[in-house]
C-alpha cells in the first residue's frame, strides 16, 4: 500500500480533528475551522501536503454527494411551492450580481468577454457553506432558510448556461465543455443543450426504474453493505454520465435525489451515504484552504480585502434588494444578504475554464481564486457578529406589541398555550371550567381564534399582566410556558404579590422541578414523565410481559421517582451528593421492583 496516500490521509484526518473543534468552540463553524486546516497543513503553511488540485477534484465529489442529500429531502410539491422565489429571486440575483461585477471588472481596465466571465463566476455563492450553515444552525425549514436553497438552487441550474456562454466569450471558441472528458465538446452549442437535456431526462427516467424494480431487489438481500454500495453507484454514476454531456454534476445529482425523494427506500439511502457526504465535505473545504496563496496575502492584504470587501458588499446590496421585492424585510432580508455575499466554488471550476480559455490570465486566477475562499472564510465570522451584536440590537428598536386588555375575571389562569398548555386547558374547559390564557405569541394567538378559542396576548413574566388577567383574585395560575426561568420568575412574582394564588407548574426536567420548588409552586409536573413511563410500559406489555404486573410496576415506579426527587432536593447544589443519593435511589427502586417480581407467580 502507498504509504504516502495514507500519510496524506492522516494529516487531513489529525488537521480536522484539532482545528475544527476549536473553530466550533468559538461558534465560528466547522466550515472555517476546515478552511483553517487546510491553509496549515497546505503549501503556504507547514507544506504537509502540496498536490492541491488534485486533491480539489476528488473532494469536489463532497459537492455533489450534498446536492443528492439535498434533492432527497425535497419532495416535488415543495419545489413547486417555491417556484416563484427560485426563478424570481435567484434568478434576478443571478443576473443583476453578473452585470454588477461585469461593470466592476470593467473599471479595472478588463475587456468585456472576461470581465463578463469573471461577473457570471462571481454571481455564485457556496452551496456547500451556506447549506452547511443553515444545518449548523437548524434553519433550513425557515423563511431565511428556504430563501437561501432557492437562490443556492437557481445559481447551480445557471452553471449549465455560463459554461456554454464563456466558451463562446473567448476568441475562436466552440463551446467547449468545461470537463475535459466531455464527448460533446467538439458538438455545436445546440446539439450539447439537447444532450444536456437527455441526459437530465435519462437520469429523472432511471431513478423512477430504480425506486420501482432495482431497489426492492437490494433490499432483499438484506446486506447493509451491498445497498451502502448502490447508493454510492448511484451517485457517481450520475456525475460521470453529467460529465461525459459537460453538465454540472451537482445539478444531476440533486435532481436524481429529487427523483427518490419519494422512494420508501429514502431514509435508508440517505442514512448510508450521510456520513461520506460530511467528510468529502470537510476535504473540500480543506482542500480550498490549502489552495490559498498566503504568501499574496502578506504581500497584498489591502488589495485582497479592498477585492473580497467590494465583492461582498455588491452582492449583499442586490440581495438584499432583491429580497425587499419579494417581502423578505428586516432580519430575514439582511440575514439573507449576508449568507450569500461570498463567492461560490463553482467559481474555482469557471475561473479554471477561463484560464485554459485564454480569457483570465494566470496571475489574475490566482488573485480571484484567494478572493473567493477569503470571501468563504469570512462568511462564517460575518454571520456570528450578525448574530451576537446586530440581531439583538435590531430587534431591540422594533415596536412591541402592547399586552391585550382583559376585561374577563376567571378563576384559572394558564399562561402559556402551546402543545401542554393546550392539553391542560382543553380538559378544564370541557369540564366546564373558564379559563384566561395568556400567550405571548402572537401567531398563536392567531391560531387559537381561527379555532374559536379566546387567548390574550401578553407576556406572564410581566406583573402588570398578571394583573391584567385577574390573579388577584382568581384561584389558580398554571405555569404552561416552554422558558424555564421564565416559569420561575412567575412563581417568584405570583408568589411575592397574590399570595392566595395556587401556582401550578409544568417543569421540563429534575433541574427545573427543584428550581420550582424552592420558589415556592404548589404543584410541578415533569412534561414527559407520564409519556415515557406510558411508552416503556406498552413495550414491556408488547414483550409478552402480563399486562396488570407491568402496570402494577409502572405504579410502584412513578411513587418511588416522585418520592425520591423531593429527597434529591437537598442534594441539588452539592454534585458528589446529589450522585451518590441517586445510586442508592437507583439500587432501591431495583430491589423493590425485584422484590415484587417474585411475589408475583405470573412473572415470566
Amino acid at each position: 500500500m502507498d504509504t504516502g496516500l495514507l500519510l496524506n490521509v492522516f494529516v487531513f484526518l489529525a488537521a480536522a480533528c484539532l482545528v475544527v473543534p476549536l473553530a466550533a468552540r468559538f461558534k465560528l463553524g466547522a466550515v472555517l475551522g476546515y478552511l483553517v486546516a487546510g491553509i496549515l497543513i497546505g503549501p503556504s503553511g507547514l507544506g504537509f501536503i502540496d498536490r492541491v488540485t488534485s486533491t480539489m477534484h476528488f473532494a469536489e465529489f463532497g459537492v455533489v454527494m450534498m446536492m443528492f442529500l439535498i434533492g432527497l429531502e425535497l419532495e416535488p410539491a415543495l419545489l413547486w411551492r417555491l417556484r416563484k422565489t427560485i426563478v424570481g429571486l435567484g434568478g434576478l440575483q443571478v443576473v443583476l450580481s453578473s452585470a454588477a461585477l461585469t461593470l466592476a471588472a470593467m473599471a479595472f481596465g478588463l475587456n468585456w468577454q472576461t470581465s463578463l466571465a469573471i461577473g457570471m463566476a462571481l454571481s455564485m455563492s457556496s452551496t456547500a457553506l451556506v447549506l452547511q450553515m443553515l444545518e449548523e444552525r437548524n434553519l433550513m425549514r425557515t423563511q431565511v432558510g428556504e430563501a437561501s436553497f432557492s437562490v443556492l438552487l437557481f445559481q447551480d441550474i445557471a452553471v449549465i448556461p455560463i459554461l456554454i456562454i464563456i466558451p463562446l466569450l473567448a476568441a475562436g471558441g466552440h463551446g467547449a465543455s468545461a470537463h475535459g472528458t466531455s464527448l460533446v465538446a467538439d458538438l455545436p452549442v445546440w446539439a450539447q443543450a439537447m444532450a444536456g437535456i437527455a441526459t437530465i431526462l435519462l437520469v429523472v427516467a432511471g431513478g423512477q426504474l430504480l425506486s420501482r424494480y432495482f431497489l426492492p431487489r437490494i433490499a432483499r438481500t438484506n446486506l447493509r453493505e451491498v445497498f451502502t454500495a448502490t447508493s454510492l453507484g448511484l451517485v457517481v454514476g450520475v456525475t460521470i454520465l453529467m460529465q461525459l454531456v459537460g453538465v454540472s454534476p451537482a445539478l444531476g445529482a440533486f435532481l436524481g435525489g429529487v427523483v427518490l425523494a419519494n422512494s420508501p427506500y429514502k431514509t435508508t439511502i440517505e442514512t448510508d451515504i450521510q456520513p461520506f457526504k460530511g467528510l468529502l465535505l470537510g476535504l473540500f473545504f480543506i482542500s480550498v484552504g490549502m489552495g490559498m496563496d498566503v504568501d499574496r496575502l502578506l504581500t497584498q492584504p489591502l488589495q485582497l480585502l479592498a477585492a473580497v470587501a467590494g465583492l461582498m458588499a455588491i452582492k449583499a446590496l442586490i440581495i438584499w434588494v432583491v429580497a425587499l421585492r419579494f417581502d423578505l424585510r428586516g432580519l430575514v432580508g439582511m440575514g439573507l444578504a449576508l449568507s450569500l455575499a461570498q463567492g461560490g466554488e463553482f467559481a474555482f471550476v469557471l475561473f479554471q475554464l477561463s484560464g485554459q480559455l485564454g480569457l483570465l490570465e494566470p496571475d489574475t486566477r490566482r488573485f480571484l481564486t484567494l478572493v473567493v475562499a477569503i470571501s468563504i472564510g469570512v462568511t462564517p465570522i460575518c454571520l456570528e457578529l450578525f448574530n451576537r451584536f446586530i440581531v439583538p440590537k435590531f430587534m431591540s428598536v422594533l415596536p412591541e406589541r402592547d399586552p391585550d386588555t382583559i376585561e374577563e375575571r376567571n378563576s384559572v389562569i394558564i399562561a402559556g398555550f402551546g402543545r401542554f398548555g393546550q392539553i391542560v386547558g382543553r380538559f378544564l374547559v370541557s369540564q366546564g371550567v373558564k379559563v384566561t390564557i395568556l400567550e405571548k405569541n402572537p401567531d398563536q394567538i392567531e391560531l387559537l381564534q381561527k379555532f374559536g378559542t379566546k387567548g390574550y396576548f401578553g407576556d406572564a413574566t410581566r406583573l402588570d399582566v398578571l394583573r391584567s388577567a385577574g390573579a388577584e383574585s382568581a384561584q389558580m395560575l398554571i405555569i404552561a410556558i416552554d422558558d424555564a426561568d421564565g416559569a420561575v420568575q412567575i412563581v417568584h412574582h405570583a408568589r411575592e404579590h397574590f399570595p392566595k394564588l395556587k401556582l401550578y407548574a409544568r417543569a421540563r426536567n429534575r433541574r427545573h422541578a427543584y428550581e420550582l420548588d424552592r420558589a415556592g409552586v404548589d404543584y410541578y409536573h415533569r412534561e414527559t414523565l407520564d409519556s415515557s413511563l406510558a411508552l416503556a410500559r406498552e413495550a414491556m406489555i408488547s414483550m409478552g410481559y402480563p399486562k396488570a404486573t407491568i402496570e402494577r410496576k409502572a405504579k410502584q415506579f412513578l411513587a418511588h421517582d416522585i418520592v425520591t426527587l423531593r429527597k434529591s432536593f437537598a442534594f441539588f447544589d452539592s454534585e458528589p451528593d446529589l450522585v451518590n443519593f441517586s445510586r442508592l435511589s437507583q439500587k432501591e427502586l431495583s430491589r423493590i421492583l425485584t422484590d415484587d417480581a417474585a411475589e408475583d407467580p405470573a412473572q415470566p
